[in-house]
């Protein structure tokens, strides 16, 4: 096996538009962005034996993304979507699935031995089975690794079990206005000021970072000891399907090149905005945004 550096653990699908297919799925995107910046990074998950699967990895070796994608009985992931007027998705997410039964192997514990960072979220974690491995994976992984939990919370497909355990184990979470909303619901905070949550999120869970996303109105970024905020570029949408894994894929690469939370944050937003004017959610990015993280260039 290939020794990646990055991994992306839980779901892969095709997300089905009324008139064309993307590959998607949120770990699946993060892996593909970050792969973007020049690390070796890994999709994590489980496919069908079915032609979709089978497209699956041609596509992401088209695009020079790592996978570790073991093949169950199961079929192939796929969402339905459809997007507003707004550029704003609706999800329709088919249940028993490839990425429902993640298997936890061999390759699998190597990856989450050898990687700096890894992404998940609380879908993969609907079944008993990819949350299993999902969380044996997060134990395998050094100290010293970002563990990115992308909240993502899709439908009716998370607990408060499943998220404070995931909390528990993460060191670095990305969420959405509607998800601080729902987080604070959860565990008591005070959700009337979302930014008072975040840094009671920080501290109680001994984050090393807090990403909230807030579409039009901004992002912020917060950790023990500082916060920033950028404004949402003003761009014509085209869907915002994977932005927000966009945004996790750039920050992630920028914090492991050495830039500091701001670099990283401007770099995040500004990706994020570009994939917004693009189909699906793995575009290629210009060499305009992927150069900024050389050594030579500025930011």
């Amino acid at each position: 096996m290939k020794d990646y550096s990055i991994a992306g653990i839980g779901e892969v699908l095709w997300d089905l538009f009324p008139e064309y297919k993307r590959l998607g799925g949120g770990t699946a995107n993060f892996a593909y962005h970050v792969s973007q910046f020049g690390f070796d990074a890994a999709v994590a998950s489980a496919l069908g034996h079915d032609p979709l699967g089978d497209e699956v990895v041609r596509t992401l070796e088209d695009n020079k993304v790592g996978y570790l994608l073991p093949q169950v009985d199961f079929p192939t992931g796929t969402v339905q979507v459809e997007v507003n007027s707004d550029g704003v998705p609706r999800y329709d997410i088919r249940e028993q699935v490839a990425w429902d039964h993640i298997p936890y192997t061999d390759s699998l514990r190597e990856l989450a031995r050898n990687c700096c960072a890894v992404c998940f979220g609380s879908l993969a974690q609907r079944s008993e089975v990819s949350r299993t491995t999902i969380n044996r994976f997060l134990d395998d992984t050094s100290e010293e690794s970002l563990r990115i939990f992308d909240i993502n919370l899709r439908q009716n497909f998370y607990t408060s079990e499943t998220i404070l355990s995931s909390l528990q184990k993460c060191n670095i979470l990305k969420l959405n206005e509607e998800e601080v909303t729902l987080l604070a619901q959860m565990f008591g905070y005070d959700e009337l000021n979302l930014r008072a949550v975040c840094r009671s999120v920080v501290k109680d869970y001994a984050l090393q970072v807090l990403i909230l996303t807030c579409g039009a109105n901004g992002s912020y970024v917060f950790t023990p000891d500082e916060s920033s905020y950028y404004d949402t570029p003003k761009v014509e949408v085209a869907d915002t399907v994977g932005a927000g894994d966009s945004f996790t894929g750039a920050f992630c690469a920028a914090l492991l090149r050495g830039k500091s939370i701001r670099v990283a944050h401007r770099l995040a937003v500004d990706v994020s905005a570009y994939v917004c004017t693009q189909q699906g959610g793995m575009p290629p990015l210009p060499e305009s945004l992927t150069r900024r993280l050389d050594p030579e260039e500025g930011i």
